[in-house]
């Protein structure tokens, strides 16, 4: 078989490489050669812990591993594979063939009962977190959260904010009016709360994933693109859903006064919702913040751009009342879900209602 005369491939190691680097130029070479020209891979979550990522009856060649990351090195005639696998359960799989057909048989084979299955039992949600790694790669996994149902939290809330959040909470797809939904009020007042009961609300058309360093979201058009598209591994019924993309404490983004770049940022993350950018994606955005609507930017709260828009502030007296129990220490003004809390847990005594509220890791 002739190959093409292509240009040699150099590698540059110095001590900031480790053996794992040398395994990806050993992969990348046979491929920039020519020698092996198809490629595929693809990106698992909840690989099972005694996954090989190698097809039946292959042992690696080489293997390298530390710092949380494992990396193998297999070959077989005319293919050649790489599986890089991280402490949290995600793993890169890449073959290089001669042919396509060869290299997707052989990745197909290599992944062939990896994963562990999602299990939709009502009791767990499962939540992507998107983040930027250390390496500059954007990284995707999966977790599995409690569930928490509607019906447990509402009497968290005063009664504007609990009747808006319920007519969220009942929104099908067909009815979708925006792309963008708005939460914002003080701290500690229990939207988080409210997200995760919307994921269980729209589980069975909607997915949820969470942007963990939104503020290095907003200036990178890259990482803004990658998280905006989703994975281009999913297929099926798994494709064809919703996703609910949250971005927390976005306070310095969506300000009125937020400075030109940062201006720049939020006009990307518009376009998310009803630009062109956004069209033909089945992308909701919910964002969060403490500032009060008179504070937010007026692009943000503009008509027919949010699908809700809702603030979540304190319990007046009676209602924090009600909740606690007792009106001993309860303020004129009302509380925070969070200072209620506070107040619960210094008063051991005091019996809780019959319908115990649900908080969520955080308020």
């Amino acid at each position: 078989m002739a190959y093409p005369i292509l240009p040699p491939m150099v590698v540059n190691l110095d001590d900031a490489d480790d053996p794992a680097d040398v395994l990806d130029a050993v992969l990348l070479g046979s491929f920039v050669a020519g020698i092996h020209p198809a490629a595929r891979w693809v990106r698992l979550e909840r690989v099972r812990p005694d996954a090989a990522l190698l097809p039946p009856g292959i042992t690696a060649s080489r293997v390298a591993e530390g710092n949380g990351v494992r990396s193998r090195l297999a070959e077989g005639p005319g293919w050649t594979l790489r599986a890089v696998r991280w402490q949290d359960a995600c793993a890169l799989v890449t073959v290089v063939a001669d042919t396509e057909q060869l290299a997707a048989s052989v990745l197909a084979q290599a992944v062939k009962g990896a994963c562990e299955p999602e299990h939709d039992d009502g009791a767990t949600i499962s939540t992507a977190f998107w983040h930027r790694a250390c390496d500059g790669r954007v990284r995707r996994n999966s977790r599995d959260l409690a569930a928490v149902s509607w019906s447990q939290i509402r009497g968290n809330y005063p009664a504007a904010a609990a009747g808006a959040l319920e007519r969220t909470m009942a929104i099908h797809p067909d009815t979708l009016g925006g792309r963008l939904l708005l939460l914002h009020g003080p701290p500690g007042t229990g939207k988080t709360t409210a997200l995760r009961a919307l994921s269980s609300a729209w589980r069975t058309w909607c997915r949820t994933e969470v942007v963990v360093d939104a503020e290095r979201l907003y200036g990178d058009a890259a990482y803004l693109m990658t998280v905006m598209l989703g994975r281009d591994d999913d297929e099926g019924a798994e494709a064809a859903r919703w996703r609910l993309l949250i971005l927390e404490d976005c306070d310095e983004l969506i300000r009125a006064d937020a400075k030109r770049e940062v201006g720049q940022a939020l006009g990307r993350l518009l376009n998310l919702t009803d630009g062109l950018i956004g069209q033909g994606l089945r992308l909701l955005v919910a964002l969060t913040t403490n500032e009060p609507l008179g504070a937010l930017h007026p692009a943000i709260v503009r008509p027919g751009r949010c699908l809700a828009e809702i603030h979540i502030g304190r319990l007046s007296r009676t209602e924090a009342t009600g909740w606690l129990g007792s009106a001993r220490d309860v303020p004129a003004d009302g509380a925070t879900l969070a200072e209620l809390y506070q107040l619960r847990a210094a008063q051991p005594s005091l019996r809780a209602p019959e319908l115990r509220p649900v908080s969520g890791l955080y308020l």
